[in-house]
């Protein structure tokens, strides 16, 4: 599930508000080139010809060193990795082990959580090519069980499902907070109490739950199963044999095991079940997101000549529209508006894998990677991706541990230092208890209050990490996302409670006597 944060998406990208309403085929079409319009300017003959010139540095080989590098150096568990340019496979792999043992290789199925978002994307799009959707129409046309708490909802468009900006936001639903459902139909049905956080149109929020009714919206206008449509109408046709799309993470191989990273070492963990059907719920191989990668450089054309999307639909998925302007989210795809050649992305979560596809337009290099930590303090996909495009630009690349592999030692450190202050703390709680003795209550509550910032702290921990990631989970998956941050906390408030208790107690005895 984009930043990250809780899955999906990190560095989540923005997405805009849908053009104007009209006949399916012209709204689409008017949107293609509305958006194509407001893109960024292509890359002159030259540029491109340099960038594919470059690009041809991220050969097997370089790869091969530039992944066993990261795995020694960062003890990273495993990986595996997709590099496409054109319509040729350059390279697929695996690297390491999984959770079981077993040795990573370029056939290993893997989760790739919120990358599953474009591949929904396309499912509906090609729902709009067949004329049977048209994307600024309100979703209650074609899904007339969507129904939820603020009347606001009901002018939420298709587009803006797949845009992100339907008004729909964790602030108002925390959608990993609370039960999971079984299918489709129920996640849909479990939003009726659920409130807007904005006008539909206003706001680019990242939120799984938009893509839980797009895939319903799929399943009762196709008159199949989501996972059914899914592999008729992508992954076979493509030749991506070894995917599929599953409702929860106990479909998973291994039910999502994976690892979480601690003080520069990494601990296998299992995942909690979560529902993820459309939102983060594919697993592929390497092999597979090749495939994947290339009909999306390739303009909707598989490796064998096999058309699943037009041209233009294609590019729409990449294009973001051009309101809210802070954002840069398409359709399941990111772009950047920087400076810089041309990227479209997005990325994955889970507690225990972490992933990101990565399109560079100018050179039509597409480069996927999975690995099998977990996010935030995890963060190697989107570490080893950018090596690897590095080496599809000329450059070299250089290894950039997580974060948290230094970040760690660091509250390592905080952590001893808290439990040392409280156990010094309370061996003179007596001590201060005498001198105490003689001090109005209120002095003595005042000189206690900073005691109770650790413990505030780490009660909130959740809610200030969620406002953060702008996304909403439980302390339990902050200690997934950070253990080394919750053990911190954790020994802070113990500490500090420890003191508190002790002084209290000395206090007491005193006063007795």
């Amino acid at each position: 599930m984009k930043i990250p944060a809780f899955p999906s998406g990190p560095h989540r990208a923005a997405a805009h508000s849908g053009f104007r309403r009209g006949l399916a085929v012209l709204a689409a079409t008017l949107g293609i080139a509305a958006a194509t319009l407001s893109g960024a300017v292509p890359a002159s003959a030259a540029e491109r010809a340099t960038l594919a010139d470059r690009a041809a540095n991220l050969a097997p080989a370089a790869v091969d060193r530039f992944l066993r590098d990261y795995v020694e150096e960062t003890n990273l568990p495993g990986a595996v990795v997709a590099v496409t340019r054109g319509d040729r496979v350059v390279h697929t792999a695996g690297y390491g082990h999984t959770a079981t043992g077993r040795a990573m290789t370029a056939q290993t199925r893997m989760p790739v959580a919120s990358l599953s978002k474009a591949m929904t994307a396309l499912a509906v799009m090609q729902l709009v090519e067949a004329g049977k959707v048209d994307l600024d129409q309100p979703v209650r046309r074609y899904l007339p069980e969507f129904t939820m708490a603020d009347p606001r909802a009901e002018r939420i468009t298709v587009r803006q499902l797949l845009t992100q900006t339907s008004g729909m936001a964790d602030s108002a639903y925390p959608d990993l907070t609370r039960a999971q459902p079984r299918t489709l139909k129920q996640a849909v049905s479990a939003m009726r109490e659920a409130p807007l956080a904005a006008n539909p149109g206003a706001k680019y929020r990242y939120h799984n739950p938009n893509y839980f009714v797009a895939a319903r919206l799929v399943e009762v206008v196709s008159g199949r199963p989501f996972a059914d449509q899914m592999s008729a109408k992508i992954f076979r046709p493509l030749h991506m044999t070894r995917t599929s799309s599953v409702s929860g993470t106990d479909e998973m191989p291994a039910q999502a095991r994976g690892y979480v990273r601690a003080y520069g070492t990494t601990v296998s963990a299992a995942h909690p079940r979560w529902f993820t059907a459309g939102g983060h719920g594919v697993v592929t191989t390497a092999d597979d997101l090749a495939q994947w990668l290339i009909a999306q450089n390739n303009h909707g054309v598989s490796v064998d000549g096999r058309r699943i999307a037009s041209a233009r639909t294609i590019d729409l998925t990449h294009t973001p529209p051009t309101a809210p302007a802070d954002s840069d989210y398409a359709l399941g795809w990111s772009r950047n508006t920087g400076e810089g050649p041309r990227r479209i992305q997005h990325t994955g979560q889970l507690l225990t894998y972490n992933s990101m596809a990565t399109l560079l337009p100018d050179s039509a290099t597409g480069i996927a990677v999975v690995t099998n930590t977990g996010m935030i303090s995890g963060d190697d996909a989107a570490q080893i991706t950018q090596g690897l495009v590095d080496l599809a630009q000329g450059e070299r690349p250089e290894v950039a541990a997580p974060f948290s592999m230094t970040a760690d030692w660091i509250l390592a450190a905080l952590t001893l230092l808290a439990l040392g202050l409280g156990a010094r703390g309370v061996s003179r709680a007596g001590r201060w208890a005498q001198r105490a003795a003689e001090r109005s209550w209120w002095r003595l509550a005042l000189r206690s209050l900073p005691h109770l910032l650790p413990l505030l702290f780490f009660t909130q921990l959740a809610a200030l990490f969620g406002l953060l990631m702008r996304r909403s989970g439980t302390l339990g998956q902050v200690a997934y996302a950070w253990p080394a941050l919750v053990i911190c906390a954790a020994a802070a408030a113990l500490a500090s409670s420890a003191v508190l208790a002790a002084r209290l107690a000395a206090v007491a005895r005193l006063r007795r006597h």
